[in-house]
């Protein structure tokens, strides 16, 4: 009489053998994934129901790890899916480029080729606090949300059940680059305009108007109004995207400066056949624009500073003049206050005036005198 196994897969044959069968679905894409076993791992026929039960558990694994094998994607595979649904949500493709370029050169060199589900949560966090070293708190918390962005993506597409990424505390912080003072602004452009250095007019738009470089290179000479001595700002470039609008997505006005008028009309006379206001330099289509700014300040002795740090010149300079906060920050394009007490505190004005009325002690006291009470003599 045959022996009946409480394990469907599992089947006694005329002969009192036994046949192991297993079979599961594919999560994703319903195909079935099917085992059998007549024989042991020896060649042998199946003989006991032991014998029969091991080998089903052994299918078991076996299944599942390949049904795991075609589900379960590596690390490199999930950022590739991960950046085209991005594309495909409307992120742009500098913002893109960006995820792409940090993860590579952050996470592939140990992760690339392993399965997504074999990455922990431990591993996640040593890499962010330890592995990457003494870069700053800023690099390392974009860094782990462009991890937690794909596995996000993973969990989304159904590749796996749960996002490892931990919660990681930074250090909170708000410092910003160096900045020019007024005099150091003041040496650099009347150094570049006495020697004829071709940045000469794109310097002086950036700090006279805090305008972002994407934004200097997309500015055409129909968006500027000399008589009104106003600029509009519609429009912003980069070498991935081409032309696009601005950062915050809005048009603003930008007021010329009576001595930026100058410029901008020699500007208009020498390149009337340019639609564009600054002239094309070949090094700013490289985007070679903050290494020619440093060395033209390393040779006058100014510190080193970004292109982009003229933005933040012209605005503690503004803030720093008694210009309003939020009139700073209209004509800049920034769309959060928190933004604008940096550039605040880095001015010193959230501190003038505070100490108009501390007196402390009568200011008509006589001063202290030193007295002389000659050298001390020793017997």
């Amino acid at each position: 009489m045959k022996k009946q196994s409480p394990i469907q897969g599992i089947k006694q044959k005329e002969d009192g053998t036994y046949s192991v069968q297993y079979s599961a679905r594919h999560p994703v894409t319903r195909i079935p994934k099917t085992l059998r076993r007549k024989c042991t791992d020896k060649g042998e026929p199946i003989r006991t129901m032991a014998e029969a039960q091991r080998i089903y558990r052994q299918l078991v694994i076996e299944v599942t790890k390949a049904l795991e094998g075609e589900v379960t994607p590596t690390w490199g595979a999930l950022v590739e899916s991960y950046l085209a649904a991005a594309l495909e949500r409307g992120n742009t493709p500098k913002t893109v480029e960006n995820y792409k370029l940090g993860l590579e050169a952050h996470t592939f060199a140990k992760w690339k080729t392993r399965k997504v589900t074999e990455i922990t949560t431990d591993e996640i966090r040593s890499l962010v606090k330890d592995g990457l070293g003494d870069r700053s708190e800023g690099q390392k918390k974009n860094i782990l949300k462009f991890i937690k962005a794909v596995f996000k993506c993973g969990v989304e597409s159904g590749v796996i059940n749960r996002d490892p990424t931990p919660d990681v505390k930074f250090r909170k912080g708000d410092k910003i680059k160096d900045c020019l003072t007024e005099p150091q602004i003041r040496v650099l452009l009347n150094k570049a305009k006495t020697l004829g250095i071709e940045w000469y007019p794109h310097w002086a738009m950036a700090l006279y108007t805090g305008m972002r470089n994407g934004e200097l290179y997309a500015l055409t000479w129909d968006k500027v109004d000399l008589d009104r001595r106003l600029i509009k700002v519609d429009c912003s470039w980069n070498n991935v995207d081409g032309f696009k609008s601005t950062k915050s997505g809005d048009d603003r006005m930008v007021e010329i400066a009576s001595a930026l008028v100058p410029v901008l009309a020699e500007l208009k006379l020498k390149h009337s056949d340019s639609i564009y206001v600054l002239p094309r330099l070949t090094k700013w289509d490289k985007g070679e624009q903050a290494r020619e700014l440093r060395m033209f300040l390393v040779s006058c002795g100014l510190p080193q500073v970004r292109f982009h740090d003229l933005r933040a010149s012209w605005a503690t300079v503004m803030l720093g003049k008694g210009i309003e906060p939020a009139k700073v920050m209209i004509m800049g394009g920034w769309k959060e206050m928190k933004t604008m007490m940096i550039y605040m505190r880095k001015a010193g004005i959230t501190i003038q005036g505070i100490t108009d009325n501390l007196v402390l002690h009568s200011s008509n006291s006589e001063h202290a005198q030193v007295v002389n009470l000659g050298s001390r003599r020793t017997s």
